[in-house]
């Protein structure tokens, strides 16, 4: 379900789960979803991830979880994966330690939220990527980011019905942040109220 700026408002009453931003590469999603996280004052759990920049060119992404724990996910210094996008090889190994370091972050205490930046091309090489995902989103509080452009994987997360998909750009993307953060205090408010 994409949801327009205009009828956002309409949702503020309906009860939420996942909420997933997607849009064109460079708009703001990662950001966003940092933006959000930083001024909601509950128990998150999750990754972002960012960009590697050396003399101000792209070199690589880093994948960092909200405890702190960072590892680089692609280089185009990595020449040796098998596992490319682009011109960046990933490191597979650093993504599949991080969805460990998450499974055993949520087994211990279950948060309010779960972060997952991003569902995009690099992260599903993995197939306990994909396993977390799923599992993640069973639990309806994932707060996160999707690729725009699907292919099968993808495809079936946007048509859950659990699952709220924002498309961003650069004009829109300030309103949808304080709209999300609401949405959020909503469902939060819910779910206390049960």
């Amino acid at each position: 379900m994409y949801i327009e700026p205009r009828i956002f408002s309409n949702l503020l009453g309906e009860h939420m789960t996942n909420i997933l931003v997607t849009g064109a590469p460079r708009t703001g999603k990662t950001t966003l979803i940092s933006t959000i996280i930083s001024n909601l004052n509950i128990r998150v759990i999750g990754f972002l991830t960012n960009e590697i920049r050396e003399k101000n060119i792209r070199t690589g992404f880093t994948i960092e979880t909200c405890s702190g724990i960072k590892k680089i996910l692609a280089s185009k210094k990595n020449l040796d994966s098998k596992y490319r996008v682009g011109r960046y090889g990933v490191y597979l190994d650093n993504l599949n330690f991080i969805v460990s370091k998450l499974e055993e972050e949520i087994e211990k205490e279950m948060p309010k939220l779960i972060i997952i930046d991003e569902i995009g091309k690099m992260e599903l090489f993995s197939q306990s990527f994909k396993d977390f995902v799923m599992s993640a989103l069973n639990q309806k509080k994932v707060l996160g980011t999707i690729m725009l452009k699907d292919n099968d994987f993808t495809k079936k997360i946007k048509l859950r019905s659990d699952t709220k998909i924002i498309e961003i750009n650069l004009q829109n993307r300030e309103k949808f942040a304080n709209n999300i953060k609401e949405l959020i205090r909503c469902q939060k408010d819910q779910k206390l109220n049960v």
